[in-house]
């Protein structure tokens, strides 16, 4: 009899603990999807407050959304907090360091997007967002090796990308390897027919 009453309470505290996580949950996916609701009304700050009380420090969509609507209410110490905690529950989470990028852009910390970018292609080293911007950094840097060696990379994965292929004729240009630039600007240029940008390259090459 005493087994019976244990198992009896056993399955009323499971039966109960159930329900909370179910109305727990619920009320999670209706908060999210109010909150997109007042996105597509730029109303960032009150999807902020209708998910606030339910934010819980170890929960990586939270913090991951709540990066991106503070982001795009300017509150950038607030998106990092947010993106960084989302980082650090998922590790791997590539989307995560994506999303961290966007409010350190927008300070123009160059070293810590630059960080981003490095530890995302350490996962996923054929990753064309990271490459393509930690290249973009260093030709700005006007390190044009380190820049070349990832555009090459992406004319490999993306032959008749013209993004790609557009930047790594500059660098080219920019490193003295004229002969490499031009045989890349004219690619480009079937890429894009008339492109101002690729036959400026081509005039200035002697």
């Amino acid at each position: 009899m005493e087994i019976l009453k244990k198992s009896i309470l056993v399955a009323v505290i499971s039966v109960f603990t159930l329900t909370a996580f179910s109305q727990k949950e619920m009320a999670m996916q209706r908060a999210f999807a109010e909150s997109y609701a007042l996105e597509t009304k730029f109303k960032y700050n009150d999807a902020v407050a209708l998910l606030t009380p339910l934010y819980e420090e170890n929960n990586y969509e939270l913090n991951l959304r709540l990066g991106w609507l503070y982001y795009n209410a300017k509150n950038y110490t607030q998106s990092q907090n947010h993106y960084q905690k989302a980082v650090k529950l998922k590790p791997y989470s590539i989307e995560a360091k994506l999303g961290l990028v966007k409010p350190l852009v927008a300070i123009e910390n160059w070293e810590k997007v630059a960080d981003q970018y490095e530890e995302i292609l350490k996962i996923d080293a054929q990753n064309y967002t990271a490459n393509y911007w930690l290249g973009v950094l260093q030709y700005n840097r006007k390190k044009y090796q380190a820049a070349i060696k990832l555009f090459e990379q992406l004319v490999n994965l993306y032959p008749f990308d013209y993004d790609a292929n557009h930047i790594l004729a500059w660098s080219y240009f920019n490193s003295g390897r004229n002969n490499d630039a031009k045989i890349i600007f004219q690619k480009a240029l079937l890429i894009r027919p008339g492109d101002a940008s690729c036959i400026e390259g081509l005039g200035r090459i002697k």
